[in-house]
């Protein structure tokens, strides 16, 4: 991915450097990789000389602490907190109109990841609660989606495994990562629902799905996992910042486990198991496989929704 900033802008770019940098340094969980650190060096390093004074600026106190705040600011203050920051630079926004555009962008982006972390991490400590007429209402809700011929005879039901949980009541499966692990059930089943359905039909039907298949709920909170760890180590950000031009948002997440799921079901096609026990495997050399994917700057795991729903990703 090219950082947003990067491009049709003409204004000092050394100052901006250190304002990234600023960044880079101050939040560990969302390192910028070193590709996108040697592709913003290459990019200034014909103006290091010449803007080395302004350069010097930017370890004042007061920049580095406005710099730095400015990480966990609501995005409501955004904008004026680039009004400051040009402000203290002494940079006339006449003059480098680009500037404020884009480092509104950039910012908006990387606070819209932190805010994404923090919700999405809200959503996994969340534990179901059988008590609770909204979770109990999207489990149920996610029961009609997927099997909506077919009536829930109870609550408590072996009917559940028909969907891929392991037992009669699904709340015990979602206690590794708690209320997230639903919303990302329910999500793919009511926007992705084709091949939601297909591979639920698949996981149910089959001699060779029945030897070597798995439990499509089941490996669903799985995925979930794998997504959440991508997200929080900021290896998703190459994807989100590609599909998101502002804000990534908890909806950019779980289209991102939506391509995910679809992904994995191919891989394991690709691998052919010999059996269920091989899942953790499959599981791990399709984590290395995201993760190479995730290295190519250009790179955007889109889910393959249906033409009508292609708006559900900003591009």
């Amino acid at each position: 991915m090219k950082p947003i900033f990067l491009l049709n802008i003409k204004f000092p770019l050394l100052s901006f450097f250190c304002f990234f940098l600023l960044f880079h340094h101050a939040e560990s969980s969302l390192r910028y990789s070193k590709n996108e650190v040697d592709l913003l060096k290459r990019a200034f390093v014909s103006r290091i000389f010449a803007f080395s004074s302004m350069c010097a600026d930017c370890h004042r106190p007061l920049v580095l602490q406005l710099m730095q705040s400015a990480l966990s600011i609501h995005p409501d203050k955004v904008e004026k907190t680039v009004d400051d920051i040009m402000a203290l630079k002494k940079i006339n926004p006449d003059t480098n109109p680009q500037l404020g555009i884009s480092l509104q962008a950039s910012l908006l982006q990387i606070v819209g990841y932190r805010n994404l972390v923090a919700e999405v991490e809200k959503l996994r400590r969340e534990p179901y609660d059988c008590d609770n007429a909204e979770h109990e209402e999207m489990l149920m809700k996610l029961w009609k989606e997927l099997r909506p011929d077919t009536p829930l005879t109870s609550r408590i039901s072996k009917q559940w495994c028909e969907i891929g949980f392991q037992g009669s009541d699904p709340k015990t499966d979602f206690r590794g990562m708690g209320l997230l692990g639903l919303h990302n059930l329910l999500y793919f089943a009511e926007h992705d629902k084709s091949a939601a359905l297909q591979m639920l039909q698949d996981s149910l039907h089959g001699k060779k799905w029945r030897e070597r298949g798995y439990s499509f709920a089941i490996v669903g909170i799985n995925i979930t996992d794998l997504a959440y760890s991508l997200l929080v180590s900021g290896a998703l950000k190459t994807h989100l910042y590609n599909v998101a031009p502002e804000m990534p948002n908890l909806q950019h997440f779980q289209q991102t486990f939506c391509y995910l799921m679809q992904e994995f079901q191919r891989f394991w096609i690709e691998e052919d198991p010999s059996d269920i026990m091989e899942f953790n495997r499959v599981r791990s050399k399709f984590h290395r496989r995201i993760l190479r994917q995730l290295k190519n700057p250009d790179m955007a795991l889109c889910p393959h929704f249906a033409a009508s729903d292609l708006h559900l990703v900003n591009l």
